[in-house]
């Protein structure tokens, strides 16, 4: 039996006088699934805001409204 090639990753931040540490290792399954998750949130998010500003796009009265402001 083979074994496993991992990933692994360590982020330490610092601000005056909190320090936070964390570590991470992913098999390359799992790295691939973590960039289909990111991949997919970041999409979702632009068709959201699309859609959101639609409204303004399609209507010249509520472009109107939204610049008066």
């Amino acid at each position: 039996m083979s074994e496993t090639q991992t990933n692994s990753a360590a982020l330490i931040v610092r601000a005056g006088k909190v320090r936070i540490a964390s570590r991470i290792k992913l098999s390359n399954g799992g790295l691939l699934a973590v960039g289909g998750l990111v991949s997919s949130i970041l999409a979702s998010t632009a068709v959201l805001v699309w859609v959101s500003t639609s409204v303004a796009r399609r209507h010249p009265v509520a472009t109107g409204l939204l610049h008066r402001r």
